[in-house]
Formats: structure tokens, sequence, C-alpha cells
């Protein structure tokens, strides 16, 4: 199995869903990533991917991501890569990549006037680092 890691950010709030005989909760959302990078001629340019997700974790879902998610927050994930086929209402088999998150972690804005603060704010992650702080690499 191949291991994926994104940053980006959600494109907009995520939707809690509760299957039908469980009543377990998931939560399923877009992260967009932008790249930069420059043309053969020097120019700047960018590309926007969006990625479908999907976290099946009932607790992450209902208590972590519900709670604290929202449109534009700054999410790092850790997922494996699923094909999502579906046949629809005209008949043509429809094909997907999704995203099966393992880990995700929310690194919201600090406070500033007038909102709250992050989630992650002042959190120190394992390996004595801010987790508020950018990725080296």
């Amino acid at each position: 199995m191949q291991t994926l890691v994104i940053e980006g950010y959600l494109a907009a709030d995520p939707s809690i869903l509760s299957a039908q005989g469980s009543g377990k909760k998931r939560a399923s959302f877009r992260v967009l990533e932008t790249t930069r990078f420059r043309r053969a001629d020097g120019a700047p340019g960018e590309r926007t991917t969006g990625f479908n997700c999907v976290c099946f974790n009932a607790a992450t879902a209902e208590k972590y991501i519900e709670a604290f998610a929202r449109k534009g927050s700054r999410v790092v994930l850790q997922g494996h890569v699923e094909n999502d086929t579906w046949t629809g209402r005209d008949n043509v088999e429809h094909y997907d990549l999704r995203v099966i998150v393992g880990d995700i972690r929310l690194k919201n804005r600090r406070e500033t006037a007038g909102e709250p603060a992050g989630v992650s704010e002042g959190v120190e992650g394992a390996g004595g680092y801010d987790v508020n702080d950018d990725i080296p690499f």
C-alpha cells in the first residue's frame, strides 16, 4: 500500500455523515494543495490540485474534525489512495480516486482580534517542535 502526506487547505466545511445501520460517523472533505513553479521561460506558475478525502475513524470525525475543522483550515494528513466507482442515474459508470485518511492534524491560525485560537496553538509535537511552524522542506 502506498502512503501519502498532503498539506493544504479545506475547500469547504467537512461533511459529517452517519452510517444508516450503526450510526458511526465519518467525515468527508476536500483538500486543496497549491504548487508553485517556474516555467521554462522563467515565468512563475501555479497549479492547484484537489483531493477528495474520507476519514472513517468515528472518534476523529466526531470529536476533532466536526468540532474544529472549517473551510480554509490548514491541514496535514496522512493516508492511502483508493479507487471509488459508482453508477450514476444515467447508468454511466464513474471513477474517482479518494484519500482514506489515517491521521490528520489541523494547523489553524493563531488567535487574532476577535477570532478564537487555533486548535493546535502552543502544542508541541513528539519531536519537541511547534506544530504551527512551517515544514522545513
